[in-house]
């Protein structure tokens, strides 16, 4: 018989929905209203609050900062009702600020949970990361390849010249080297400004968003929160930390890591069962945003599951 300590992930999973859902919910009044921050603290106290309701003793390993720096739903803030089993919590509450900001596609609300201990604590750092979706050979590409040696392997394992293939990069002044060896090779570049989870899921539906790969550095505690997306829908992610000074080296070692130059991999990242909720804000390639008409609003959530590879699409609609 199951104890009420368990981590059943089937029941949990709508309560992760409704989570995700209202942190959508919360920002969408201000889209394209010019207030970053007030678009992300709208999103962090509905997140919060309904997180709470949750029948979970859950820890954010991957949250808005360190203590200090946040003040709710940081690194280490214990959430839920106290009652039923111990959970990591990975989250962004919205994912793309700028793209809320200022109306643009994929700004998303997002979480993932696992049973306690299943996540990599990982610092508020950079991580150079390496994704692709489902259906290559395990370690087709590394992030010890050159980026265009990546683009001729994965055009290889596919059957395909390298012009076939497209690779999402963060546009930033550090990858412009990159972005040149990968242009090199004959093979387009989709570039995006923002929301490198987004970029990430983008590799595991190949075939509806056109994009193979992804690479570049950003955000480490989005790496893991593109490691829970992949360990459910399929593919492969690989991440390396950078650090820029020793005050992020200490972060990584209060965060209990000892190895700085390890090269994780998704199932290092995210080491069991998990279940993510992303729910779309402004319009994208992977969700529709937050829609509203005459006495209603409706959402758009992809809710999955590790542990049966599940995908659903769930479409949320209410009065007000």
């Amino acid at each position: 018989m199951s104890k009420a300590t368990d981590f059943h992930d089937r029941l949990l999973s709508l309560g992760l929905a409704r989570v995700s859902e209202a942190a959508a919910l919360a920002s969408a009044g201000l889209i394209g209203r010019g207030d970053e921050k007030a678009a992300d603290q709208a999103a962090v106290n509905a997140m919060r609050e309904q997180l709470n309701l949750l029948d979970i003793a859950g820890v954010v390993v991957i949250g808005e900062g360190e203590r200090d720096e946040a003040p709710m739903l940081y690194i280490g803030e214990e959430v839920g009702s106290g009652e039923g089993p111990g959970v990591d919590i990975a989250l962004d509450p919205l994912e793309g600020t700028t793209l809320t900001a200022k109306d643009m596609p994929n700004a998303l609300t997002v979480i993932s949970m696992g049973p306690r201990g299943s996540m990599l604590h990982a610092p508020d750092v950079y991580m150079e990361k390496l994704a692709i979706g489902p259906g290559y050979p395990q370690d087709v590409v590394t992030l010890d390849m050159p980026p265009a040696e990546r683009v001729t392997a994965l055009a290889a394992a596919k059957g395909c010249p390298p012009e076939d293939i497209t690779v999402c990069i963060l546009e930033r002044p550090r990858h412009e080297e990159m972005i040149a060896a990968v242009r090199s090779t004959g093979a387009a570049i989709r570039l995006i400004t923002d929301g490198d989870v987004a970029g990430v899921i983008h590799c595991a539906e190949a075939e509806k968003t056109g994009i193979d790969m992804y690479m570049g550095s950003g955000g480490a505690p989005e790496g893991v929160l593109a490691a829970s997306a992949l360990k459910c829908m399929g593919g492969q992610i690989y991440g390396r930390l950078l650090f820029r000074n020793d005050d992020e080296k200490g972060r990584a070692k209060r965060a209990g890591i000892t190895d700085l130059d390890r090269v994780y991999a998704r199932d290092d990242m995210v080491t069991r069962d998990v279940i993510f909720a992303a729910t779309g804000v402004t319009d994208g390639s992977i969700l529709t945003g937050v829609k509203r008409g005459p006495g209603w609003v409706e959402t758009e959530t992809l809710l999955m599951r590790s542990a049966t590879g599940s995908v659903r699409r769930m479409r949320y609609r209410s009065q007000v």
